[in-house]
C-alpha cells in the first residue's frame, strides 16, 4: 500500500530539483495529467522534472524510504493512458522530458545514447548530421521520446525490416525502484551472465525500473529510396503481393502498409493540402517503400514486380514517388489517418496483431462477427500487414449517438475482437502497450501462465509497487 507525500517530502524534492525541476502549480501540470486521447485524467501534488540520473536516483530513493508513488512520463503521447496518475492525488509525476542529451554518437559503430528525454524527431536529425539514421518512425515522432519509445517498445512503419525498439537498443541505463542505478549501456553483443534485464526493461512500461538512457542501433542514411502507392481489390491480394516482393527484392524491403478507400477518403475530407495518388479510387491500397544505397537498383526490381503484378491482375493501378517530397506526401497520407478519424467521431482503437498470414481472414472475419453482435458497427483495418499488426477501429452505427453507444457496448466489442484475436494466436496489444487502458482485458482474457510470470517479475523488482501501478498488471 502506497502513501501520500508528506508535505516534508514535496520541500525536500523542491531544494533537491530547484524551480526548473519541481512544480506544484495545477496550471503548469494540467496538460501533463490528461493522456494524448483525453480518456484519462488524474491528479498529482507535484511534477518532479529531474535532469540527470542522479537525480532520479535520489528521487526515486526518498519516494521508496516514504511508500510514495511514481508515474514515469516521457512526452505523454502514449495511447493506453500508460503514463497518466490516477485520480487519488497521491502519485507523483516523473517527468524525464528535462533530460534530453545525446550523450554520444558513434559513426563507426553505428550506434548512439540518448537520454530518456530526446524526442524522436529530434534524434532522428542529430544522426542525420553523422551520416546515420534512426530507423524507427511513427507519426508521433515530434513528441515521443526515447525512454517512452523503449518503455512502450514501440514499433512504427519500419518494424519488417528494422524490428521494434526492442531489436534496436543495444544497451540501457534504468533506476530501480530500490533507487540504485542500473547501468547496462555498453552495446555487448554477448553477455550470459542470466536474465536479460535490457529486454525485460523494454516494454515495461516503467512498472520495472525507470529508463534513463539507452544505446541504440543505427544504420547508414539510404541514398536511394523507392515510394509506390498502390491500389489493390484485397487484403488477400495485398500479402500475395508482400510476398512476391520480399521474395524478389528481400532486404531493401522497408515498409508494406495496408489501408481501405475508407480511411483515405477520412484523411482527404479531413487534413487540408492532401490528394488522391490515383485517379480511380481502389477498394484498398498498399503503400510500399524500398531503402537502399543505389537508386537504380531499386527502382528496376521494383518496377519490375509491379508491371508483373499488374499483368497478373494482382494489383489494379500504381504510382511509384518522382521524388523525396512525393514520397513524403504519400507517408503523410497514411500518417493523417488516426488525425482524420478523431475528426469522423468517435470510435474504439484496437492495436492487435496475428500471424501475417491470418491478417486477411480476421480483416474479413471480424466485421461479419462485430455485425452479428451489434448490427450496425462498422470496422476499419490499417496499417502494417507485413509485420501481422494492424489497427482495426470500430465505428459506432451511423445515426445513433456515437459516444453513448460506445459507452453502452464498448467493453463488449472490445472483448469480441480480442477474443478473435487471441484465438488466431495473436495479442491484444502489438506496439502500443496495455497501460490502464488494455489492463483488465489482459487479466481476463490472456494465458494465466502469461499473466502469472509477469505479476512475479514485477512483484519481485517492485515488491511495494512504487513504480506506475495501476498499469499493465494488477
Amino acid at each position: 500500500m502506497t502513501r501520500p507525500p508528506s508535505e516534508s517530502l514535496l520541500d525536500k524534492f523542491a531544494n533537491l530539483l530547484g524551480p526548473k525541476g519541481y512544480s506544484a502549480d495545477p496550471d503548469a501540470m494540467a496538460p501533463w495529467l490528461t493522456d494524448w486521447r483525453g480518456k484519462y485524467h488524474g491528479r498529482a501534488p507535484a511534477m518532479l522534472s529531474p535532469a540527470t540520473t542522479d537525480e532520479v536516483a535520489s528521487i526515486v530513493r526518498l519516494c521508496a524510504e516514504a511508500e510514495v508513488a511514481l508515474v514515469p512520463q516521457g512526452g505523454n503521447s502514449g495511447m493506453v493512458g500508460g503514463a497518466t496518475p490516477d485520480a487519488s492525488g497521491d502519485q507523483l509525476l516523473l517527468s524525464l522530458r528535462r533530460m534530453n542529451r545525446i550523450r554520444h554518437v558513434d559513426k563507426a559503430g553505428q550506434l548512439a545514447v540518448a537520454e530518456a528525454g530526446v524526442i524522436l524527431e529530434n534524434f532522428h536529425g542529430a544522426v542525420l548530421a553523422h551520416g546515420l539514421r534512426f530507423p524507427l518512425t511513427l507519426g508521433g515522432k515530434g513528441s515521443a521520446t526515447i525512454g517512452g519509445l523503449v518503455s512502450t517498445n514501440a514499433g512504427g512503419t519500419q518494424v519488417l525490416r528494422h524490428g521494434s525498439m526492442r531489436a534496436l537498443v543495444a544497451g540501457i541505463e534504468a533506476v530501480l525502484p530500490d533507487g540504485s542505478i542500473f547501468d547496462g549501456l555498453a552495446p555487448l553483443k554477448k553477455d550470459n551472465r542470466g536474465y536479460d534485464l535490457r529486454h525485460l526493461f523494454c516494454g515495461a512500461e516503467g512498472t520495472l525500473g525507470i529508463v534513463t538512457a539507452a544505446s541504440l542501433h543505427l544504420v547508414p542514411t539510404a541514398a536511394a529510396r523507392r515510394t509506390a502507392w498502390i491500389g489493390i481489390g484485397s487484403p488477400e491480394c495485398a500479402l500475395l503481393l508482400l510476398r512476391r516482393v520480399d521474395a524478389a527484392i528481400g532486404r531493401e524491403l522497408e515498409g508494406f502498409e495496408l489501408i481501405p478507400h475508407a480511411c483515405l477518403d477520412a484523411v482527404l475530407r479531413h487534413i487540408p493540402q492532401t490528394r488522391a495518388p490515383l485517379v480511380t479510387a481502389q477498394p484498398w491500397y498498399v503503400l510500399l517503400e524500398l531503402a537502399g544505397e543505389n537508386d537504380r537498383a531499386l527502382g528496376e526490381p521494383l518496377e519490375q514486380q509491379l508491371a508483373a503484378a499488374l499483368d497478373a491482375g494482382l494489383i489494379s493501378d500504381v504510382v511509384i514517388a518522382k521524388s523525396d517530397r512525393e514520397s513524403e506526401d504519400f507517408w503523410r497520407l497514411r500518417d493523417s489517418i488516426s488525425e482524420a478519424e478523431r475528426a469522423e467521431g468517435p470510435a474504439l482503437q484496437h492495436d492487435v496483431s496475428v500471424p501475417v498470414d491470418l491478417m486477411p481472414a480476421f480483416i474479413a472475419d471480424n466485421p461479419v462477427r462485430l455485425a452479428q453482435a451489434f448490427p450496425g458497427a462498422r470496422a476499419l483495418s490499417f496499417g502494417h500487414l507485413g509485420d501481422g499488426n494492424v489497427h482495426h477501429h470500430v465505428q459506432p452505427p451511423a445515426g445513433t449517438d456515437g459516444a453513448a453507444w460506445l459507452a453502452e457496448h464498448g467493453a463488449s466489442v472490445s472483448r469480441l475482437v480480442y477474443s478473435h484475436v487471441l484465438e488466431l494466436g495473436g495479442s491484444i496489444s502489438a506496439e502500443h502497450g496495455i497501460g490502464q487502458m488494455k489492463r483488465d482485458i489482459l487479466a481476463e482474457l490472456d494465458s494465466p501462465a502469461r499473466l502469472s510470470a509477469l505479476r512475479r517479475i514485477k512483484a519481485g523488482f517492485d515488491p511495494a509497487g512504487l513504480f506506475n501501478p495501476g498499469k499493465l498488471v494488477t
